[in-house]
């Protein structure tokens, strides 16, 4: 079995039966690249024939080359992918892959606003410009509806329910989800489409999607990227925001206003509650605080 048929029947298998976007297709092939490349200097190797040892030894060759763990990690991961593809089409009978540890991750708290630095950031917005009216409604669904960047620039009309306040989103590996949007988010994206996306004039193809740039083509994620930080700059905020911020942000505040977290792990499309718990850490500091300043024995 050379490695060109299985990465190819790879690329298949993650878009078809696992239903992955073209993009994290590509970052799965990529780990396998990487490990395609030591296998030649490990005396060209087929999948097969590597090892668990030789497996290991990859791990240190990716140390070595200076990536961080959670880059070794999410390599790792990408190759256990694989490995565990290889097997269950049987082109390999045993999986090297399958007891090998990750290195040891430290969780990196996110960057969070306080609903000050957010209320100074949209107040930023110039909305004498036509893209203005656009970039509020922006932001206050990205903030009011915790969506990734992705989610909102894919957002379309015909998936806003904001009669019942709902929003259907698809996430990641293609799933939907229903999540809840606040009366700010709904107000100003109504003005938005009823006032401003109805003088664009719509590229073919377009008709669908909520967030259009001056051309009639769906915004890019890079482009949210770029809005975001130029208000960043002109509201002084001197922390390093992304649209995954205002992600940050809408878990933390649910959270530390006694939110339930299972209700936030839906809300932010999340498959483990673990990844949701990340966000606890504002609340324990919050309790902290409150036992400082009001306990008499404190």
């Amino acid at each position: 079995m050379s490695w060109q048929a299985a990465k190819t029947g790879y690329k298949t298998y993650l878009r078809l039966e696992r239903s992955f976007s073209p993009n994290t297709v590509d970052a799965y092939l990529r780990d396998v690249d990487k490990l395609e490349q030591y296998a030649s200097i490990a005396g060209n190797k087929t999948p097969a024939e590597l090892s668990k040892e030789d497996l290991r030894n990859f791990l240190v060759w990716i140390n070595e080359l200076g990536m961080l763990p959670p880059s070794q990690a999410r390599i790792l991961s990408g190759i256990k992918s694989f490995y565990k593809y290889l097997v269950q089409d049987e082109m390999v009978s045993t999986d090297p892959a399958a007891l090998l540890e990750s290195p040891r991750l430290s969780r990196k708290l996110p960057d969070t606003l306080n609903i000050h630095d957010i209320e100074l950031l949209i107040a930023a917005i110039d909305l004498s410009k036509p893209e203005g009216m656009r970039n509020k409604a922006m932001l206050e669904v990205l903030y009011g509806c915790g969506l990734r960047v992705s989610e909102l620039v894919n957002l379309k009309l015909s998936t806003l329910y904001l009669d019942i306040e709902f929003i259907k989103v698809i996430g990641k590996g293609n799933k939907e989800r229903l999540v809840p949007i606040g009366s700010q988010a709904i107000k100003y994206l109504n003005i938005y489409i009823s006032e401003v996306r109805v003088h664009v004039p719509v590229k073919k193809g377009a008709e669908d999607f909520v967030f259009l740039n001056r051309r009639g083509s769906p915004l890019s994620r890079v482009m949210v990227f770029m809005i975001i930080k130029d208000l960043a700059l002109a509201a002084g905020i001197k922390k390093r925001i992304s649209p995954h911020t205002f992600r940050h942000s809408f878990a933390t505040h649910l959270i530390e206003g006694g939110a339930d977290l299972r209700a936030v792990q839906e809300m932010l499309g999340h498959e483990s509650i673990t990844t949701t718990e990340i966000y606890t850490h504002l609340d324990r500091d919050y309790l902290r605080d409150v036992i400082t300043q009001y306990h008499p024995r404190s």
